[in-house]
Order: C-alpha cells, then sequence, then structure tokens
C-alpha cells in the first residue's frame, strides 16, 4: 500500500512541474521571449498544454472573468498540494 502512495506522490509530484512549466512558457510566449515558429518551442509549448489543459479547462469554467489574468494554474497547485497532504496525512496512516 506505501508504494502506492508513494507512486501517487511522485506521478502528482511531476504533474506540479508540467503546471508550472506551463505557466511559465506562457508568460515567455505571451512577452514575445521565446520564438513562436521555431519547432522545438512550438513542440515543447504544444506537449504543455495536452497536458494541462483538461485538468486547467473546468477550473477555467468555475472561475469569474479576472479581465486578462489566469489563476487556474495557481488553483490547480493548491489541489493538487491538498491531495497530497490529505493522502499523507489521512489516508496513509489509517490504511497503513
Amino acid at each position: 500500500m506505501l508504494a502506492l502512495f508513494r507512486t501517487i506522490d511522485l506521478a502528482l509530484n511531476i504533474y506540479w512541474w508540467f503546471v508550472i512549466g506551463a505557466a511559465v512558457f506562457s508568460w515567455l510566449y505571451a512577452f514575445n521571449v521565446v520564438n513562436p515558429r521555431n519547432q522545438f518551442v512550438g513542440m515543447i509549448g504544444d506537449f504543455l498544454y495536452r497536458v494541462t489543459e483538461p485538468a486547467l479547462r473546468p477550473i477555467r469554467n468555475f472561475l469569474p472573468d479576472l479581465g486578462g489574468i489566469d489563476i487556474s494554474p495557481i488553483i490547480l497547485l493548491l489541489i493538487i498540494f491538498f491531495v497530497r497532504q490529505l493522502m499523507w496525512t489521512t489516508l496513509a496512516p489509517a490504511l497503513i
């Protein structure tokens, strides 16, 4: 059971970094720091978008319009943090 918790925790940790990477990439793209015509840059952006958008879209639909500010990655990171803490402080001690 501990191996399952550690695997889920690792997957959530990796996804955490994907969300941060997607947020940073979107800022770099918006401020024209990276070249959007570069094929490698486009592949990275497309990968990060495809990995994070399924989790961010429902959050964006739920949040009110805040103008040009997108706080959905912050909300998703808080949700991931909550799930990890719940798993280690509540579920793991009860099941192990």
